[in-house]
Order: structure tokens, then C-alpha cells, then sequence
């Protein structure tokens, strides 16, 4: 709120050295990363509200000579997988009816299918399909970000297809 004598904000918030420049250079990405996960804009928006907001409250310190997107990224992926999770607890809608439709309304309902699908997968594993098939990581930076072996990555990203499958053939 501005005071009236001097047009100045009376109840700032003072950001930490750097969050401003760390946020103009990656809220793009975390944005991004929202929206591949839950399709929704005005959901991409919660959650790099989120994202920020969470690690303004840490004041986490972010190592400066490495990146801080790939944390930043993570973070926007997991936080959209928590959205998705509240959302499909809180209401469940018929979507078997796909099949009946053609074009954009399947496409919609698919890719919905899908969120629901990851949303009841376990936390970690959720986070990894999206960090490999929606981001775009390599098993290599997977296996380094979550400090497992690369074959490790490759089984488990098998075994969350395999469940991911089953549950779109019920």
C-alpha cells in the first residue's frame, strides 16, 4: 500500500541479493515446466508462484557457479505433480468417453488421462518421467540429479511406463 504523503510502498518486502535477477532469468523455464505438467496456464502460474515463493521462504543459498535451473526446474515439476495430485483427489470426472471423440476434444482428454495417470504414481517416479519425457533430460543428468546409475534410470523409467500402461488399459 502506498503512503499517501509520499507515494512510496509502506510495507515492502525486501528480497534477498539477486532474487530479482534470478527470477527474470528463470521464470520462463519454471513456467515452461509448469505448464508441460499440468496443461493449464493460470495452473503454470500457482505453481511459479510456488516455486518462487518457496524459495524465497528457504533462502535457500544457490551455489553461484552452478546453474540453478535444474533445481529450478525440478522444483516446478514437482510442485505441478502436487497440483495435479490435489486436483484429481478433490474431483473425478468420466473420461473413458476419449475413445468416443475425435480431434482436439481426444487430444484434451488424453493428455488429461495422462496427469491423472502420473498423479497417482509415487512422488519420486512421477518426477522422473517428467524430467526425461517432458524435459528432455538425458539418463546421464537424470542418474546425476537423483544420485543413482544410469542403468538404475533406465530400469525405473521401464517400470513406471509398464504401470502407467496398465493403469490406461482399466
Amino acid at each position: 500500500m502506498a503512503s499517501p504523503a509520499t507515494g512510496t510502498p509502506s510495507d515492502q518486502v525486501m528480497l534477498p541479493p539477486g532474487f530479482h535477477d534470478l527470477y527474470e532469468q528463470y521464470s520462463d523455464a519454471v513456467f515452461r515446466a509448469a505448464l508441460r505438467v499440468t496443461g493449464n496456464p493460470a495452473d503454470a502460474e500457482d505453481v511459479l508462484q510456488t516455486v518462487f515463493l518457496k524459495l524465497l521462504d528457504s533462502r535457500l543459498p544457490l551455489d553461484p557457479i552452478r546453474s540453478p535451473e535444474p533445481y529450478l526446474r525440478r522444483a516446478a515439476t514437482n510442485a505441478s505433480i502436487d497440483l495435479l495430485r490435489k486436483r484429481s483427489s478433490q474431483a473425478e470426472t468420466a473420461i473413458e468417453e476419449a475413445r468416443d471423440y475425435g480431434g482436439r476434444e481426444a487430444d484434451l482428454l488424453e493428455k488429461e488421462r495422462v496427469r491423472r495417470a502420473l498423479a497417482k504414481l509415487a512422488q519420486e517416479d512421477a518426477e522422473l518421467f517428467v524430467l526425461c519425457y517432458l524435459e528432455g533430460y538425458s539418463y546421464d543428468e537424470l542418474a546425476e540429479q537423483f544420485g543413482i546409475a544410469k542403468g538404475t534410470v533406465a530400469s525405473r523409467l521401464y517400470r513406471i511406463r509398464e504401470e502407467l500402461q496398465k493403469s490406461f488399459r482399466r
